[in-house]
């Protein structure tokens, strides 16, 4: 059995050719740290019965992804034959799991935040929230952090679910938390964006976001970007506590709910107005756009300097990080809202009719 290696990630230890969570790291990069193969060939797929809109980890040579039939759902990466089924209270929505020590984490639609084993399914404890749980679940050393619909940013104890602090916003919390050096930020549906620090719940400082922000933060340093519902992106700074740059396309307003990746002095989000921004980090100058035939919900993933994009034109783009040139497509027939998981020399990306591709 081979041993995983760790490498540090804007400052936090990761382990190497792994996603364990949404956007493969607390900092929600959307980077992987292994590598694809050049041309991508379709492996395996797996029928799930309902739309899956959560987008999948890969932990220990396992895939683990919800489902809209109130599934949480293991199955073996290089044979896409299932491992167990854990039944949720109601369906999972767009929550991703997270897996760390040997628990798989994940929220579904009834507001219940479920911690599972890893090995067999089976359940750990659970916490009830006031509302639907959307955001995926980031754990940080001995706490799991998870969003709410009620409104609350939930700090809990990872082993046995005891509720460490909450912290109450103004309307929801849809976004997965960023965490790095103590502190948690969220852009939030209150459009706010703040710092609360992780021991005690304290929030340390806060700006205003921009917009309604249903995407999810990309962390690079003391920068972050986002996309909001005020149709533009935003590049804010947390030292100085302020936005420095706003893009938004000249030619159409639509709102960006996709998540950022971020590598280098790149920026890469879809947008609802179908394209595909590769953005200037330091700027937000257009660098590049990619035309898609629908919205793009699906959060892009970077793989050495190649990205990996969903559409809901149901189709899975590969494009060249450097000029946004189409290097191969997919198409699965469905919407693809989810965001591809990159681990282990595999992606897996899940689709609106309940399948499942994994691609090496």
């Amino acid at each position: 059995m081979r041993s995983l290696g760790f490498f540090l990630l804007a400052g936090l230890l990761v382990a190497a050719d792994e996603w364990p969570q949404f956007r493969g790291n607390p900092a929600l990069t959307g980077v992987a740290t292994g590598t694809l193969p050049p041309t991508l060939k379709l492996l395996w797929t797996y029928e799930a019965g309902e739309p899956i809109e959560s987008s999948a980890a890969i932990s220990g040579g396992s895939v683990y992804v919800g489902s809209q039939s109130a599934e949480l759902l293991a199955i073996d990466l290089q044979t896409g034959k299932l491992r167990w089924k854990y039944k949720a209270q109601e369906g999972i929505g767009e929550s991703s799991p997270a897996v760390h020590d040997g628990i798989v984490y994940v929220g579904d639609l009834s507001g219940i935040f479920h911690a599972v084993r890893a090995a067999d399914g089976k359940p750990v404890w659970t916490y009830k929230t006031g509302a639907e749980i959307k955001s995926s679940p980031v754990v940080t050393g001995d706490k799991v952090l998870i969003g709410s619909y009620d409104g609350n940013l939930y700090c809990l104890n990872a082993k046995d679910g005891k509720l460490v602090w909450q912290f109450t916003t103004s309307n929801y919390v849809h976004a997965t938390p960023v965490v790095a050096s103590g502190i948690v930020y969220i852009a939030g549906c209150d459009e706010v964006f703040r710092g609360i620090r992780i021991a005690d719940g304290k929030e340390v400082f806060q700006f205003p976001s921009g917009g309604y922000t249903g995407a999810s933060p990309a962390m690079q340093g003391q920068l972050v970007f986002y996309g909001t519902f005020a149709n533009d992106v935003i590049g804010a700074d947390l030292k100085q506590k302020k936005i420095l740059w706003q893009y938004e396309n000249p030619e159409r307003q639509f709102p960006f709910y996709s998540s950022a990746a971020v590598l280098g002095d790149r920026v890469v989000l879809g947008g609802r107005d179908k394209l595909v921004h590769c953005l200037n980090a330091k700027t937000g100058k257009k660098i590049w756009t990619f035309a898609t035939k629908a919205r793009i919900d699906s959060s892009p993933a970077m793989a050495g300097d190649r990205i990996y994009i969903g559409s809901n034109d149901g189709r899975l783009y590969v494009l060249e990080l450097s000029t946004g040139k189409k290097l191969w497509e997919f198409e699965a027939g469905s919407a693809l809202s989810a965001s591809p998981a990159i681990g282990e020399g595999r992606l897996v990306i899940g689709a609106q009719d309940g399948r499942l591709y994994c691609f090496g």
